[in-house]
């Protein structure tokens, strides 16, 4: 068989198997609840591997893998490292309990439902609302970008092509079968993820332009070391850092993977299994990455990649490193699974989120659980079509997800961390939280909008500081939170019944 036949009836195989869990599910997901946080009872590997791999796409192993390393060679790998330590163990400790606990207590399913009976407010609901559908679209589109610049490479494919599979596997998996059926499949998606990444860190590591793992760290060491990297370039690597670690705090889709935890022994068990997983993962990827300049000595080599050239770095590495055709197309399937995990999570938080908390209530003004149901699946075809739309765009894949990450995050992390702890924070203190941080990570999306050239000392143009404002976005917004809380004096007795957990178990 030729090299193409064997990565096609790869992807066939991995893509019956999504439709047989989506079909098997579909009995299962009638009513929003279902559709959306299960039977709340899904165990620490479930919850875990779901964590991750909404996590870790195609935009990771692509986009900031192939990114970081060509900017910062061997540094590349520190994003990976916080990743595992911040974004998933820090993240599990401080969240998950808490997180589990309220949610259940109050029957929340969204995190503007959290806000909203947190902080007594329907306006902060439904702006979070907005926010949360708006700008998750962007993050869903560097999805479908990062494995379509994979496929054109290794499969010789129209990209379009590319994300029109993807788009329907996707839909697939979340339209027939919703949470509990996602869950299931990102069980075996995480497998599929671990195994591919250790293979393709073997296969890379194995090239005869690597050399093995000795010569190769001793190269790349080499190489970074001639980038010469400012203090200006170590600042955005951290920046990075921060960004893809902390951020994860504040995105909607993580957060929901805490709702449905069976109980507190899952989610000790959750976070270390989650931890090791972000670790092999996230670290393994970005490892591969760091080793770009050992390719390419400029991106002018890589051939027809037009905008957004790093883009490209990784699937022409594995093009060059003579990889079987067999682990090819366990990479794709890789790749494809994690990109399938993520969208799967992103489509069904937004959508659910605009169905719920905003048409249901204020549009279709019912209750009927089983018609909210229907209305999100037929939204969740409207969000594959928009992203798929703006995944045509020439925007690389890292600004794509900083952008929305610095939005969302940079709104919500400050006020949702604070309201599970902070029985004083008020509803003004919250709302400046809010407002702050999105006003603070907007400049960047402003800029690339309007294809403003604004740019900074030392920095550049601030359309390419997403992970910048972004961070920035985040300290503000908890400055804010904090300090009009205090100068408004704190809280209403109402605020205490939220805290009274009740047979949390």
């Amino acid at each position: 068989m030729t090299q193409k036949t064997v990565i096609w009836l790869t992807i066939a195989v991995y893509v019956v198997f999504i439709a047989a869990v989506g079909i098997m599910g579909a009995k299962k997901s009638k009513n929003i609840t279902e559709f959306t946080v299960g039977k709340r009872n899904a165990g620490a590997w479930l919850s875990a591997f779901s964590y991750g791999t909404a996590y870790f796409s195609a935009v990771m192993f692509i986009g900031y893998a192939g990114g970081t390393g060509w900017k910062y060679g061997l540094w590349g790998v520190l994003p990976g490292v916080g990743n595992a330590i911040i974004g998933s163990l820090l993240a599990w400790v401080v969240l998950a309990k808490k997180t589990r606990e309220i949610t259940r207590q109050h029957k929340i399913k969204s995190m503007p439902q959290l806000f909203e009976k947190r902080f007594h407010s329907t306006g902060m609901k439904n702006f979070c609302t907005a926010v949360i559908f708006l700008f998750l679209i962007p993050y869903s589109a560097s999805v479908y970008k990062g494995l379509t610049s994979v496929c054109s490479v290794l499969l010789g494919v129209e990209e379009n092509v590319c994300m029109i599979v993807i788009a329907l596997a996707s839909l697939l998996i979340v339209v027939l079968g919703g949470y509990g059926a996602t869950l299931k499949a990102d069980f075996v998606q995480g497998a599929i993820m671990l195994i591919g990444v250790v293979l393709l860190i073997i296969g890379v590591i194995k090239s005869d332009t690597v050399g093995g793992f000795t010569e190769g760290l001793h190269s790349i060491a080499q190489e970074t070391k001639n980038l010469n990297l400012t203090p200006a370039s170590h600042i955005g690597l951290w920046a990075t850092v921060l960004m893809t670690s902390f951020g994860t705090w504040g995105l909607p889709q993580m957060i929901h993977k805490y709702y449905g935890i069976r109980d507190n022994h899952e989610v000790k068990r959750g976070t270390v299994i989650s931890t090791f997983f972000a670790l092999i993962v996230a670290g393994g990827g970005y490892f591969i990455g760091s080793l770009a300049h050992l390719f390419f000595s400029s991106l002018d080599e890589i051939p027809g990649a037009g905008a957004g050239k790093t883009d490209y770095l990784i699937p022409h590495m594995l093009k060059m490193s003579q990889i079987s055709d067999v682990l090819i197309g366990v990479i794709l399937v890789l790749l494809i699974a994690a990109s399938v995990s993520t969208l799967s999570s992103i489509t069904i938080t937004a959508t659910s989120t605009l169905t719920m908390d905003f048409l249901a209530p204020v549009v279709m003004k019912t209750t009927d659980k089983v018609k909210e149901a229907k209305t999100t699946k037929i939204l969740c075809i409207i969000f594959v079509v928009l992203s798929y739309a703006i995944a045509n765009s020439n925007t690389p894949i890292l600004d794509m997800m900083s952008y929305s990450w610095g939005i969302i995050s940079g709104s919500f992390l400050a006020p949702y961390a604070l309201s599970l702890y902070c029985k004083k924070l008020n509803t003004k203190g919250a709302w400046a939280g809010i407002l702050s941080g999105f006003i603070t990570a907007l400049p960047p999306v402003i800029c690339k909008l309007l294809n403003l050239d604004a740019a900074l000392p030392l920095f550049g143009k601030i359309m390419d500081m997403g992970p910048h404002f972004a961070c920035l976005a985040m300290i503000i917004s908890l400055i804010m939170c904090l300090t009009v809380t205090k100068a408004t004096k704190g809280s209403s007795a109402d605020n205490e019944k939220f805290y009274v957990i009740s047979n949390a178990e």
